[in-house]
């Protein structure tokens, strides 16, 4: 250990000490969800006054950010975003935040080979461990690759967050300027909420696609979660798990022993994950525990990794489809609400892996301004962002069934997507596609 110590550069400062190091026009990266340091965020919100245009790059905030909520006009703090969450959607629409546009899986890459290196970066970590490591807890993703081309590495370090093995998952005490310490309070929850009926029911179709031995990739949102909860009642068995986002479901499949990762090709045995957001029942059954394996995004998302394992089972949601088949999943028009986020490496790499699926599910109608509206639709709303292309979605699973979408022509598409959409929108929607073309009159199948 005394070696470790000589060979140690960071210097524990106060949190104000900290803030102080950022200049006017520096860019800063606040890392991901559960790493995004508080402590700091609050006392670099207090040099206000002292400070313009400092740029903020960050992914999920699961907390307000004080640096947003002191500057609502945003003449001191701009925020840049890797993946709306609820309140980066809100301070969008205020002005106050901006996406970029990314496949996750690629983001290592960006920062190795594209972005500018980070004037700073401060991460949220847990106490150093007896190997001179600060853990990055249940959230790896691209802080390796932040750190390696930032100028200046502080963590904020707190007892709250779960400890979490994985692949690199962690920085060393050698290759951190500054340490803070942070607030020690419990990791921010994500609230899972039960399935309603059209969530069970989309969840139905999918579940009884999932054989033993299957690999599951869980995306956020209620009906992916659902797919958990149907697979429970199921009895299905000798599952793996290689996901992006590790979510409250993961961890009832496990805890009830239907997962065990034996006939996964790549790390077998292992629940492999990139970050986790959930409950503490989540958090409690990831700590410290080898069986569930925290990596880089680069490892879990590349399709050419995710492909490795066989039958891989890819579950996420869209918002709406056109009658071609193009999801868009992230946008409302030019409204950005969430991301790409995996979505598409998924899709791709789920439908390479030998006997995999890759499901695209969504209700197939919701409301708006009083008014009941179909998700399926002869074409997107105008500014609408295609996350998933036509060429890529395979299954697309709605509450009134299951179509697979490839090697088939515009018009088989056109007569299956109709055939899945609500009852009340089918008629419309099949004078549409003939007035348009997408089907030939005279064309039977």
């Amino acid at each position: 250990m005394a070696a470790r110590v000589a060979a140690a550069k960071a210097r524990k400062i106060p949190a104000g000490e900290a803030a102080g190091l950022v200049a006017s026009g520096m860019w800063i990266d606040y890392g991901v969800a559960l790493s995004q340091p508080d402590v700091f965020d609050q006392a670099l919100a207090a040099r206000k006054s002292e400070l313009r245009n400092v740029k903020i790059r960050s992914c999920l905030s699961v907390k307000p950010r004080a640096v947003l909520e002191c500057d609502p006009e945003g003449e001191h703090f701009h925020m840049f975003s890797l993946h709306f969450s609820g309140y980066d959607r809100r301070k969008a629409d205020a002005g106050r935040c901006n996406y970029l546009p990314v496949n996750l899986g690629e983001i290592p890459d960006y920062y190795r080979r594209f972005i500018e290196p980070v004037d700073l970066v401060v991460i949220k970590t847990c106490p150093m461990d007896d190997a001179g490591f600060f853990n990055f807890s249940g959230t790896n993703m691209w802080h390796r690759a932040v750190i390696e081309r930032a100028k200046t590495v502080i963590v904020e370090v707190t007892r709250g967050l779960p400890y979490c093995h994985g692949d690199g998952n962690g920085v060393h005490v050698s290759e951190v300027d500054y340490l803070i310490d942070g607030d020690d309070l419990p990791a921010a929850e994500l609230p899972n909420p039960p399935p309603g009926d059209v969530d069970r029911l989309v969840a139905r179709r999918i579940a009884a696609e999932v054989e033993d031995g299957a690999c599951l990739q869980i995306g956020i949102g209620g009906m992916p979660n659902a797919v958990c909860t149907l697979l429970l009642e199921s009895g299905v068995r000798d599952l793996g798990v290689h996901t992006e986002m590790l979510v409250e479901g993961i961890a009832g499949l496990y805890q009830a022993g239907r997962i065990s990762g034996a006939r996964k090709q790549m790390d077998p045995g292992k629940i492999v994950y990139s970050f986790a957001l959930g409950s503490r029942r989540l958090y409690d059954a990831m700590d410290r525990n080898p069986d569930f394996m925290c990596c880089p995004v680069d490892h879990t998302n590349l399709p050419h990794n995710i492909m490795r394992n066989e039958r891989v089972i890819s579950i996420n949601n869209t918002t709406q489809m056109d009658l071609q088949g193009q999801a868009a999943s992230e946008s409302d028009g030019h409204r950005h609400i969430s991301g790409t986020g995996g979505q598409l490496q998924f899709v791709r790499g789920g439908y390479a892996s030998p006997g995999g699926k890759s499901f695209i599910c969504l209700a197939s109608t919701y409301e708006k301004r009083g008014e009941r509206r179909s998700r399926i639709v002869l074409e997107l709303t105008r500014g609408n962002v295609v996350t998933t292309p036509r060429s890529d979605v395979m299954y697309v699973v709605t509450e009134y069934g299951m179509v697979n979408l490839k090697g088939k022509s515009v018009a088989e598409r056109a007569l299956a997507l109709i055939g899945i959409a609500h009852p009340e929108f089918r008629e419309g929607l099949e004078r549409q596609a003939y007035d348009q073309g997408l089907i030939p009159r005279g064309v039977t199948f």
